[in-house]
């Protein structure tokens, strides 16, 4: 007997083929869509992209055994009842490295060239003078596989000076990956631009706030495509309006998609994106079929 597979969320068309040729596949949109109400009764299997899995869905999918993450946190999952269960929770680390450190440095670089007010209209030509990055200091806040492609492309593309911090790493690691290993303070007032490449956890919830902004240089820029509690927006907003911070690029946000009230929208120095920095055709074609191959190795097991 197929397992039963629930995909609440349309993911790439190959992976969807892949699945179904060994599983019977329910799909959470379009025509005829199957409901959580009538899958979770006999889900071994659940390929999640942007849907949540809290405790009380998951204790109504009694048959479940693994949770194939499309991407790389586990944030939508409740993964301390997952562990309780016994269920695995399995992620696609490797397949949207490229597509976010891409997307990092383009807002690195909208931000840095005003490219966001140049766009809509929101300041003269004689306002928009920009900066290069050629020769500037980025500063890098976790140094694991998309910061260190973001340093590489910093390096190698504009010869920027790399600084790193990442508690988790010696600092012959964070050198080996190409970066200057520093105190988290050290890198704040030294770096031109800050970019942020750590998990939402309890330690790190608000690793970015008023205090961190008033260390860094006035032209500064911050970064984040990781997660939106990472960085304490409203901090954030008041170090722009008192000239603490030069700018932002912000992929993610506490709430998303940001309330369009929210004191950072509107800003001529600071560019906002709906969290697409892995929606590439080609990450998202990669992180499809490594989580469609996860679920299945798991539930072969």
């Amino acid at each position: 007997m197929r397992p039963v597979v629930w995909v609440p969320r349309e993911i790439h068309a190959d992976a969807v083929a892949d699945l179904e040729t060994w599983a019977d596949v329910r799909r959470g949109w379009g025509v005829g869509a199957a409901t959580e109400d009538v899958v979770a009764p006999v889900a071994e299997g659940v390929l999640l992209r942007t849907a949540r899995l809290d405790a009380p869905q998951l204790k109504r999918m009694p048959r479940l055994r693994v949770v194939a993450r499309h991407g790389v946190g586990t944030d939508t999952v409740d993964t301390a009842y997952a562990r309780e269960r016994g269920i695995r929770v399995t992620t696609t680390p490797e397949a949207n490295v490229l597509s976010v450190a891409e997307h990092a440095v383009a807002l690195l670089m909208a931000v840095r060239r005003g490219i966001g007010a140049a766009a809509t209209g929101t300041a003269s030509r004689d306002d928009l003078i920009g900066g290069e990055l050629s020769g500037s200091t980025l500063g890098l806040i976790g140094f694991g596989r998309i910061a260190r492609r973001v340093a590489r492309i910093g390096q190698g593309g504009f010869g920027m000076r790399v600084l790193a911090h990442d508690p988790g790493l010696s600092d012959d690691e964070v050198r080996a990956g190409g970066a200057q290993p520093l105190p988290l303070d050290v890198l704040l007032s030294e770096a031109d631009a800050v970019s942020v490449h750590v998990p939402l956890v309890p330690t790190t919830r608000g690793l970015l706030g008023a205090e961190q902004f008033r260390r860094m240089p006035s032209h500064a820029i911050v970064i984040n495509t990781s997660r939106g509690g990472v960085v304490d927006e409203y901090a954030l907003a008041e170090a722009l309006d008192a000239g603490e911070v030069g700018g932002a690029g912000l992929d993610v946000s506490e709430i998303e998609p940001m309330p369009d009230d929210h004191p950072l929208r509107g800003r001529a120095n600071v560019v906002v994106t709906p969290h697409i920095g892995g929606q590439t055709r080609e990450a998202m074609r990669r992180v499809a079929m490594e989580a469609a191959a996860a679920l299945r190795s798991e539930l072969a097991s």
